[in-house]
């Protein structure tokens, strides 16, 4: 017996869809026949994985995002409603981070973290379920109503992780903040979830686990191995899926067993 998630004729909005897990997010929703609207500052990039997605049969369309300006933030949804239709999956993946010790951390690196993870990812996420849930009140067109949100959290939201203390305190309050929109907004049908991914390997860092830090670090990790952004999908899709109704509020540890 095979089973297949199937989201023809939805609209999924990906945030930092240019480069590492918001590319491969993307790509993995337009490939179970979502559109997707591929949303980042690097247009350029952006483009790119169109003609990618585009080329494999998947529909894909680009929008400009700054997550930390909030007239940037409705400006993208605005323009992704109009031109691939209402929204019904986020996938609120923009996030930045800074190593270095706490004592050692300036307003600058800390205002940079929390303005993108924490503040950019509600208002990303608050624009959305404005609309989302007029739909579900009928005050907008629409025989769908509810939605999907998936907010990327990560591991160090739930174990503090050294010299990354301002990043795990940030996706720390990305899981209370799905937590909340999801007791808010669950009656609507809106269903908000948390993926934490634990370490994957992505052009970001990827060099760093050929160093003798990162080696050391891969030796600690319960399986001795890092994970590939495709190692979310399934996770990813089980939740954006229409048939997830009953998933509301969860904060799924994809992380090899790092956290046990």
């Amino acid at each position: 017996m095979s089973y297949a998630i199937d989201l023809e004729g939805r609209v999924a909005l990906v945030t930092g869809a240019s480069s590492g897990l918001g590319a491969q997010f993307a790509r993995t929703l337009a490939k179970a026949g979502a559109g997707v609207v591929l949303a980042g500052r690097r247009v350029e990039r952006l483009k790119t994985l169109r003609a990618e997605i585009e080329g494999g049969g998947g529909d894909a369309h680009v929008v400009q995002l700054d997550v930390t300006d909030l007239d940037s933030i409705k400006a993208a949804v605005a323009h992704a409603e109009t031109e691939m239709g209402t929204i019904d999956i986020l996938v609120n993946n923009s996030g930045v981070s800074t190593t270095q010790r706490l004592t050692d951390v300036s307003g600058d690196d800390y205002d940079f973290v929390m303005d993108t993870n924490v503040r950019g990812a509600f208002f990303v996420a608050q624009e959305v379920g404005k609309r989302m849930l007029a739909r579900s009140r009928g005050a907008a067109p629409g025989t769908f109503t509810g939605g999907r949100i998936v907010n990327i959290a990560s591991m160090a939201g739930l174990r503090v992780l050294s010299q990354i203390g301002v990043y795990s305190m940030s996706k720390a309050a990305v899981i209370h903040m799905t937590r909340a929109m999801a007791l808010e907004w669950g009656k609507y049908g809106i269903n908000v979830n948390a993926i934490c991914p634990g370490y994957i390997d992505t052009e970001i860092n990827h060099h760093h686990w050929d160093t003798e830090q990162g080696r050391k670090l891969v030796e600690l990790l319960p399986r001795k191995r890092v994970g590939q952004p495709q190692d979310l999908d399934t996770a990813l899709l089980m939740l954006c899926a229409n048939e997830s109704h009953f998933i509301n509020g969860a904060v799924l540890q994809a992380d090899d067993g790092f956290g046990v």
